[in-house]
């Protein structure tokens, strides 16, 4: 039986393993049964494990028979607070906490890829490390924690995928470079100086200030950056007030800054407080930003991403591996390649049914279970890829000699 054929015959222990967490989720940073259970599967493959790991992380370590490289394979594990609308027999059985985003997924298909591998430990070159991670969906996030644990003590290179499920089933999705970006929250409290809505010359309307300052953001944009480097700045919430005829002393507005490019961050941060705390000086207010650090820009090593290119293709086929532009939505795996050369890639989970193809964080989200299948596949070639391509470049190093 090849490893291929090996996974195909786990795909119904995929899905049940799936379906078990999906039904059991646990929020982020709130997680006891799922790294339990686990450390629970790996130990019953034979697998050495560790326990806690960053707090609530999972490594497992599959050593093969070979000389090899070390390589590591990620998968989170957190649900998010979204009550769960779906009418499947798999609903999630915790009131307002489901799976919304696949990590249940990507847990079932890394624990496949695992058991197939465990079959052929003895042939294997090298190392396998199977990162589970928690509260990914949070920030601080669980990957910093993990890594200053250790889990990527001894690690040539690490790889990480998450399933799309408005992408399409059985196509990987994949760039090198930057591939998404960081995340700043941003508060604004303005204090101006509360009136009779009939009588606004008595005060300082903190709404007027605060509206010039949403507008005034937008110039970090269009004038502070370079328009060939990708930005966002955008408020999402403003409150002020509590009645229709009385100007209030405070409003606050709530946004986020996504960005790739580090120092492009930076200035945007600078800009943001000088136009905050300046368009409020001139108004005759006062004004206060807090800006919250969220996760860096997810870059992709060049060389681990041609190993997922030339694994995935040797899998899937030439048509089914899609080169994609950077997306603005932040992912914590950024951590592992800061420490580690590595790859992230999106797998296709497109539901076959059009009316069930719901977009992340939806309350009716669901995926195409065969992408877990593409997954584990992906995973097992990429392993191998990546120790033919340690051979290759060793016998390179031996011709020059």
């Amino acid at each position: 039986m090849t490893i291929i054929q090996q996974i195909d015959s786990l795909f119904e222990e995929m899905v049940e393993i799936r379906r078990y967490l999906h039904m059991n989720p646990e929020l982020s940073h709130q997680e006891i049964a799922t790294p339990a259970f686990i450390a629970e599967q790996l130990e019953a493959m034979g697998v050495d494990v560790r326990r806690n790991v960053g707090g609530r992380g999972v490594v497992g370590t599959i050593r093969g028979g070979k000389p090899g490289k070390t390589i590591a394979f990620r998968a989170d594990f957190d649900a998010l607070p979204i009550e769960d609308q779906k009418d499947v027999s798999y609903k999630s059985t915790v009131p307002g906490v489901m799976h919304a985003c696949g990590h249940d997924g990507h847990t079932a298909a890394l624990l496949g890829f695992a058991k197939a591998m465990v079959a052929i430990q003895k042939d294997l070159p090298g190392t396998i490390v199977l990162i589970h991670q928690f509260g990914e969906e949070l920030s601080p996030g669980g990957a910093r924690a993990m890594i200053e644990d250790g889990c990527l003590d001894g690690v040539d290179a690490v790889f990480g995928a998450h399933l799309q499920s408005k992408m399409d089933v059985g196509r990987v999705y994949l760039r090198d470079g930057f591939l998404q970006a960081s995340e700043d929250a941003i508060k604004i409290t303005v204090h101006g100086s509360g009136t009779h809505g009939a009588e606004p010359h008595q005060g300082i309307d903190p709404i007027l200030v605060a509206s010039h300052i949403m507008v005034a953001l937008q110039s970090i944009v269009s004038r502070n950056a370079n328009p060939l480097k990708e930005l966002v700045v955008s408020i999402g919430k403003f409150h002020a007030g509590d009645a229709d005829n009385v100007i209030s002393s405070k409003a606050v507005l709530e946004g986020t800054i996504r960005v790739f490019d580090p120092e492009l961050r930076i200035l945007a941060g600078q800009r943001l407080r000088a136009i905050v705390e300046n368009v409020a000086i001139a108004m005759g207010a006062t004004a206060e930003l807090i800006i919250e650090t969220g996760y860096d820009s997810l870059w992709n090593h060049l060389t681990e991403t041609d190993i997922v290119r030339a694994a995935a293709r040797g899998v899937l086929g030439d048509e089914h591996v899609v080169e994609i532009d950077p997306i603005m939505p932040v992912e914590d795996f950024t951590y592992y390649t800061q420490a580690k050369p590595g790859a992230y890639f999106f797998v296709g989970a497109k539901m076959d049914d059009s009316e069930l193809v719901y977009p992340h964080h939806h309350e009716n989200f669901d995926f195409n279970e065969n992408a877990m299948l593409m997954t584990a596949k992906v995973f097992a070639a990429i392993y191998f890829e990546a120790q033919e391509k340690a051979l290759d470049s060793i016998r390179v190093d031996l011709d020059s000699i």
